[in-house]
């Protein structure tokens, strides 16, 4: 990796800036302290899935109020993991959108703070650019341009990326992302919230064959569409109330994962990308990740897979995303607020 970015309006990093990423955009708290973009020195985590599980999907209210609680014990985890004090930072950033935006101002606010105190620049980080980020924080050795699937429970999109901060959107979900048809075909199914991981557990006891659910828009372009399969698990489940759950489950899984898989190593094939990379909460499936690796091997392309706790909202990735905008474009200013619809920067 190169020791520094070359920019009119950036900022001098080098290979040992220090970055304190910070991420509340839903309902995970987490801190982070990355070195040069991509040596994690520290990564807290604090989830609240117990929390929200009682009322089968986050609570916006309910996930500010935890940010508040937790947010300052998770920071200080991370500069003790990292060996570090605060004022040995370089800099310090959150994320300011997409995501809710009342768990977005915890971040946002106390970022802002620590920024102000130990006198470091604050940087914006838009949470979509910093999953596209994830692969590079563990192997910076990825060749560009890239494919990314990024799939999670508020996105499902296929992302170009030409070089850092240069992207183009290949496709996108016109409905449902997978991730949120994971969550309502779980909960319909009675297996509780988040239904992604649930519904990965159970489909392995299931015949993934059973039920023949469609795969909508399987050769229309690189746009997906999920909210029809999920009316059509409602659907067979009512007319055939015996039917396993496992079954549907595993039926349902293999209906998703055809789709994201086969338009994936469509839209690398189209650009000629020189990798294929997973990205988001959806990419901890099992078998989304077990047929992903499989198809990039028969097209002799090189794919990778973040870690599980890289796909998962983190704030590494975030440290890893600013290390880069901070070279590029300088500190963020302070009057920098929280976007909860802000759009992932796009070429024209």
């Amino acid at each position: 990796m190169t020791t520094t970015v070359p920019s009119t309006m950036g900022f001098p990093i080098h290979a040992g800036t220090k970055i304190l990423g910070i991420e509340t955009s839903c309902d995970e708290t987490a801190a982070a302290v990355v070195v040069g973009g991509h040596q994690v020195r520290s990564s807290v985590v604090s989830s609240q899935v117990d929390i929200h599980a009682r009322f089968g999907g986050v609570v916006p209210e309910i996930a500010s109020r935890a940010h508040v609680d937790l947010l300052t014990p998770v920071i200080a985890e991370a500069l003790v993991e990292a060996g570090l004090e605060g004022i040995e930072l370089d800099a310090v950033a959150s994320t300011v959108g997409p995501g809710l935006v009342g768990a977005l101002l915890i971040g946002v606010s106390t970022a802002k703070a620590l920024a102000l105190v130990w006198d470091v620049p604050f940087v914006a980080v838009n949470h979509l650019e910093a999953h596209l980020y994830a692969a590079l924080v563990e192997d910076p050795s990825l060749e560009l341009p890239l494919v990314v699937l990024l799939v999670s429970g508020g996105h499902t999109m296929l992302i170009s990326m030409e070089g850092h901060g240069r992207y183009r959107l290949l496709g996108s979900t016109i409905d449902d992302a997978a991730g949120e048809a994971f969550d309502k075909v779980g909960r319909y199914l009675g297996l509780g919230y988040p239904g992604g991981p649930a519904i990965d557990r159970i489909s392995m006891e299931g015949d993934p064959h059973a039920i023949a659910f469609p795969r909508a828009m399987y050769n229309d372009g690189l746009d997906f569409s999920f909210s029809g399969l999920k009316t059509s698990v409602i659907n067979h489940v009512r007319k055939h109330p015996e039917s396993a759950t496992a079954d549907v489950a595993a039926s349902f899984q293999e209906a998703v994962v055809d789709v994201l898989v086969h338009k994936a190593r469509k839209a690398a094939q189209q650009i000629g990308a020189k990798g294929l990379v997973l990205g988001g909460g959806v990419a901890a499936n099992s078998l989304l990740r077990e047929r992903f690796l499989s198809a990039c091997v028969e097209d002799g392309i090189h794919g990778f897979l973040p870690s599980r706790a890289m796909c998962t909202d983190n704030a590494a990735m975030v440290a890893a995303a600013a290390w880069w905008r901070l070279g590029a474009d300088g500190p963020s200013g302070l009057d920098h607020g929280a976007d909860p619809n802000l759009k992932l920067p796009l070429l024209s």
